[in-house]
């Protein structure tokens, strides 16, 4: 008897989902897109409705193979891709793709929150069709961003660098990063001083405050001379406590996470970068394998709404009851309101059962895997527990013709905080429950202190997807890969958690903002995601949509002089060419940074590289020379740093080309003939590979190092980061490991 045909996106939900239905189905993977857009044309037919040619990808030649085979076998089809606009559109390309072998089948659209048993039957049972609505809103994303590309992209290549690109969204997450920077440069830091001192009264304990009022009206201290002036007068005055008050306020539970949170929450809490936290709640959402069985542990991970299932609540209660007691469960069912952009396509991501605590589940998932789900089950415990209660006392001191002020608070009742620790509750000063008004105070001595006004801080990823999502930019599955295409350009870098724009990320968005503000500005971006709901909704023909941006962009394009916008961007720097002793080294921009070029390129070609002092001067990076000589001409050879990493060439270069990769004097693992060169992919990170490649194919990501195990004698051993001990060495061979 043929079996109904169920299509997923990964084989792990595949795997997942067969044995809840106890292979009553056959389930199969589409490992994602079947079809796309080409790869190296436009594929948009903007004169006939800017219809999209779509291709096979040949990399899912089999995969799609083996779809059509259990197609034609199948007496149903059930197309389960996420709920979401990606995944409407993958069931609507597999339908085409799948056309011939359902053709008189029945072709059903299945979506589930969660992988359980109970959320799969509940889909199958409620089989519906494919939503055009949704499938339009992607497919007008997917165009505007690809006619975005191949529009202004070639401009970028002509006016600044080859293979740089723009894209719709991301170019404005790059516009908000260079913003910050440019306020941090502009920033003036001011000087101010604050005065303190410790008040006490008999044993009660002491509590610092600090000036805020000098007869009556607020005051700024500018100068230490200032300063020393009211230390001086009011030193010896009598201080009277001249207020206190007392309150008790609730702090009530975050929202259950929605994917913007996690991915703030995941880089504030763990140190996990956005994309991480993404590919980590998308093994917990598809199944882990507990005890013997594959199973989805949270619900889904991209989604913008903070609601939340009855029966989950319930469960949620249950589970709070048990294990902190039914005096800490809230009173009703509390319900948070969702932002009015929100889709509300999925619920907020949440345990798929409470009851599975993150301790009985530790033995089956990897420590990252444990961290993340650990949060997402406390956050979501918390929501249904009794609010914090926070005792704030406010005092108020009379010195003189001044008043200190000081504040504290105290945790009178930890409620939900007895699950999610991590609300920030900041402490100030214990001031003592037996002060009261009018109580006469001791003081220590004042201390005035300076201190100088901050610049605006950077953005780190879990700031700038608030900000991106504050300010409508982008949805929540586009979140990690918006910061992730920035950096992989080499717009930006991330140290110390922060992101700095780099002289090309400023370049790029110098250029698109002068000459494309209408399209890279907030407001604009946020109203088209706006109008892309719009679509799903029914009410905007997605081509006319894209047809609107389109003629705006094509307008501004027009407007675009390469020749003079190309030659801003070139800079002089008053150094004679010492090639041909007629042109001036200027400064120009590659996709990897900065170098100085001959102005009389193609006459010379001239180029070198160079750094800057702490002054901003130029130095000329002169090439170590090495103890060597060319085997081609003779000439001296000279270690130079390239794209690919550093190696070695001929000091007469042009005239002589050869060259060869510097190598690490540790002989090839494999081969035992080459030696092991340290290289950089297109991307510019590191790699290890055999200098006799192709035909030698050994490579290492980890750095080899000329030590030789004290274990198992392997020649070398392997350079690792681990998280917590920093750099370790280890031996790939027994696995020895040292600090």
């Amino acid at each position: 008897m043929a079996k109904s045909l169920i299509v997923v996106e990964s084989p792990a939900k595949a795997s997942t989902i067969s044995k809840f239905l106890k292979n009553q189905y056959v389930v199969k993977a589409s490992m994602g897109h079947v079809r796309d857009l080409p790869q190296h044309e436009l594929g948009v037919n903007v004169d006939k409705d800017f219809s999209p040619k779509y291709i096979i990808d040949k990399k899912k030649t089999k995969v799609i193979a083996e779809l059509r085979d259990a197609a034609q076998k199948a007496d149903a089809i059930y197309l389960a891709s996420d709920h979401d606009r990606e995944g409407e559109a993958i069931a609507w390309h597999l339908s085409k793709v799948l056309e011939k072998e359902s053709a008189g089948k029945a072709v059903y659209r299945i979506v589930f929150n969660e992988i359980t048993a109970k959320a799969i039957n509940g889909a199958i049972s409620e089989a519906g069709s494919i939503d055009m609505q949704k499938v339009d809103a992607q497919q007008a994303r997917r165009v505007l961003d690809r006619v975005v590309g191949y529009s202004i992209s070639p401009l970028l290549w002509k006016v600044i660098a080859k293979d740089l690109s723009a894209g719709r969204v991301q170019s404005v997450a790059l516009r908000l990063i260079c913003e910050r920077e440019a306020e941090i440069d502009a920033f003036e830091a001011k000087e101010y001083w604050k005065i303190e001192a410790n008040f006490w009264k008999d044993k009660l304990g002491k509590f610092k405050a600090s000036l805020e009022k000098y007869n009556g009206e607020k005051l700024e201290i500018l100068s230490e001379e200032q300063s020393k002036a009211l230390i001086s007068e009011l030193k010896n005055e009598p201080s009277t406590l001249s207020s206190i008050k007392r309150s008790t306020r609730n702090v009530e539970p975050p929202a259950p996470f929605i994917t913007s949170t996690l991915q703030q929450e995941g880089s504030k809490l763990l140190g996990f970068q956005a994309q991480r936290t993404m590919s980590i709640a998308q093994s917990l959402y598809e199944g882990v394998d507990i005890g013997g069985e594959s199973t989805g542990l949270i619900t889904y991970m991209r989604t913008d709404s903070t609601r939340i299932a009855g029966e989950a609540i319930a469960a949620c209660k249950e589970m709070i009851s048990q294990r902190f007691g039914a005096d800490y469960v809230y009173s009703s069912a509390r319900i948070y309101k969702n932002k009015q952009s929100a889709q509300d396509a999925h619920e907020a991501i949440r345990p798929t059962d409470p009851l599975r605590s993150p301790e009985s589940l530790a033995p089956y998932l990897t420590k990252e895997q444990l961290k993340l789900y650990t949060l997402i089950w406390q956050r979501f415990i918390a929501t249904q527990m009794r609010s914090a209660k926070v005792q704030a006392t406010t005092a108020k001191i009379s010195l003189g013709k001044a008043e200190f002020g000081a504040s504290g608070n105290l945790i009178t009742d930890e409620g939900f905080l007895k699950a999610y620790p991590h609300v920030n509750i900041p402490a100030g000063e214990k001031i003592h429950a037996d002060y009261r008004q009018a109580d006469e105070l001791e003081h220590d001595e004042l201390v005035g202190s300076q201190h100088f006004t901050s610049p605006p801080s950077r953005y780190t990823e879990a700031s700038l997807i608030k900000e991106l999502e504050a300010k409508g930019i982008g949805r929540p599955s586009t979140y990690a890969s918006i910061l992730g295409t920035i950096r992989n350009r080499k717009y930006v870098n991330l140290e110390k958690k922060s992101f700095i724009p780099t002289p090309l990320g400023k370049d790029v968005n110098s250029f698109l903002t002068d000459k494309f503000d209408h399209l890279f500005n907030v407001k604009f971006t946020a109203k088209m995601e706006s109008q892309l709901d719009e679509v799903e909704y029914g009410k905007v023909l997605w081509h006319e949509l894209v047809k609107g941006y389109y003629d705006d962009m094509m307008a501004l394009i027009g407007k675009v002089d390469v020749k003079k916008e190309k030659g801003a961007l070139i800079q002089p720097t008053g150094i004679v060419c010492d090639l041909c002793k007629e042109g001036e080294m200027v400064i120009k921009r590659s996709r990897n940074g900065e170098f100085l070029s001959c102005n009389r390129y193609p006459a010379c070609k001239n180029s070198k590289s160079f750094t800057r002092d702490k002054e901003g001067k130029i130095q000329i990076v002169v090439p170590a020379t090495l103890d060597e000589k060319c085997p081609q001409c003779g000439n001296p050879l000279v270690e130079r740093t390239g794209k690919f990493g550093a190696f070695i060439a001929c000091s007469n270069y042009p005239k002589c080309k050869y060259a060869r990769p510097k190598t690490l004097g540790i002989k090839c693992p494999e081969c035992g003939i080459g030696e092991v060169a340290a290289r950089r992919n297109k991307k510019g990170m590191p790699f290890y590979s055999c200098n006799r490649y192709p035909d030698c194919t050994w490579l290492s990501n980890d750095k080899p190092v000329a030590m030789p195990c004290p274990q198992c004698g392997n020649p070398y051993m392997l350079e690792k980061y681990h998280k917590d001990k920093g750099i370790i060495i280890t031996c790939p061979k027994c696995k020895h490991t040292m600090e």
